[in-house]
């Protein structure tokens, strides 16, 4: 029996500290359509691990910062809106903690996995639109901890000639791959803090060993990091690929969640939106054709309500289509028609296979394939 190839899916994750915007939306769609499709041709991995992010300052920050100011608000009754805005707060106080003042939050973390109640409460609600959505959840709520510890991880980026430890000359770490042509990037600050590269690190590290193939799917803007990450991942009989995602504009803008103004746009309002006047199955499918095929990879195109209404309109046609189809059709290949989407690596590249679906001509999609990958 043939050995199926090893597949490891490592998309960057959002912090449970704000709503899920359009840019969100579409990254995660983007990951669900290649987990799915992929899966049928390879032994996948779907890693996406909040524990391991939450020891960075973004995160860490946000918690002191409402202990801080919210004293004992209840968070279990707020909406994701009503927690982004105290993000939004948070951000534009400028005040950045101390490591003194972020100790007791990351030890329990490291600890016993302990989350904020207001990471928690977004986190449930982001649960919630999974399952609308037909997400794969790959364990928003679940405590999984990275496989290295922050100082195991160092010792081996510096065995490894990737790693420069200026910590017992009261400086910081950097991960080192100029000899790749690459500058050097700290990870770590002089008073050990661990940015997002170190706690990517220490989750994938230990992982990558074991897999034939590892695909990052990163923010574009993140670009120069995840060159690094690259670098440092690839090894013997392995191979690393970046999938950088462009974000969506809002009226012509790229800005970051923490300015705010996206409170018409967030996917519960989106979910709210479209009502019930869709079945679930159109729902799932308009919106992977939309963010993943009509917004396609990059990132020129702003949000734009009626496109994302005409998509639901051909996944309702592109459903009747299909399921005509398979009254009269032999069994099908969903494989076969999968592969076709791949270039000289394993995994099925999103985009080539959503798009392959808005075509005028040619046969009705195939129902099996709709029902495995976007359904």
């Amino acid at each position: 029996m043939t050995r199926r190839p090893t597949v490891l899916l490592a998309p960057i994750t959002v912090t449970p500290a704000k709503p899920l915007t359009p840019s969100h939306l579409k990254g995660l769609l983007w990951t669900d359509v290649m987990f799915r499709a992929t899966a049928q041709l390879a032994d996948v991995t779907y890693r996406y691990s909040h524990t391991t992010y939450h020891p960075t300052e973004q995160t860490l920050g946000f918690w002191e910062f409402l202990d801080r100011t919210g004293g004992d608000t209840d968070y279990t009754t707020l909406t994701e809106e009503q927690i982004g805005e105290l993000y939004v707060r948070y951000r534009a106080e400028g005040r950045r903690p101390t490591a003194e003042d972020l100790r007791p939050y990351e030890e329990a973390v490291e600890s016993g996995g302990w989350v904020h109640p207001a990471s928690a409460r977004v986190l449930r609600l982001w649960a919630g639109h999974y399952a609308r959505l037909g997400l794969h959840d790959p364990g928003l709520e679940r405590h999984q901890p990275p496989g290295l510890g922050l100082d195991e991880t160092i010792d081996r980026l510096v065995s490894a000639g990737t790693g420069l430890d200026h910590r017992d000359y009261g400086g910081p770490v950097y991960l080192d791959a100029t000899r790749f042509g690459l500058p050097l990037r700290q990870i770590v600050s002089p008073d050990g803090r661990p940015n997002y590269l170190a706690c990517a690190l220490r989750e994938l590290l230990p992982l990558v060993p074991h897999y034939d193939e590892v695909v990052l799917l990163y923010d574009r803007e993140l670009d120069p990091d995840y060159q690094l990450l690259q670098r440092v991942l690839a090894g013997p009989g392995r191979t690393v690929h970046r999938v950088p995602v462009g974000r969506v504009p809002l009226d012509g803008k790229i800005t970051s969640a923490r300015h705010g103004g996206w409170h018409a746009y967030t996917v519960d309002a989106l979910l709210r939106a479209m009502g019930d006047d869709h079945e679930p199955a159109v729902r799932r499918l308009g919106m992977r054709l939309y963010f993943v095929a009509t917004l396609g990879p990059g990132q020129a195109q702003s949000f734009r309500h009626d496109l994302l209404r005409q998509c639901l309109l051909r996944a309702e046609r592109l459903l009747d289509r299909s399921a005509a189809a398979a009254r009269s059709d032999g069994p099908p290949d969903v494989p076969t028609a999968l592969a076709r989407h791949r270039r000289d690596h394993t995994y099925v590249d999103p985009y080539r296979l959503t798009s392959s679906l808005l075509g005028k001509k040619g046969p009705a999609p195939d129902r099996a394939l709709l029902s495995t990958v976007y359904l």
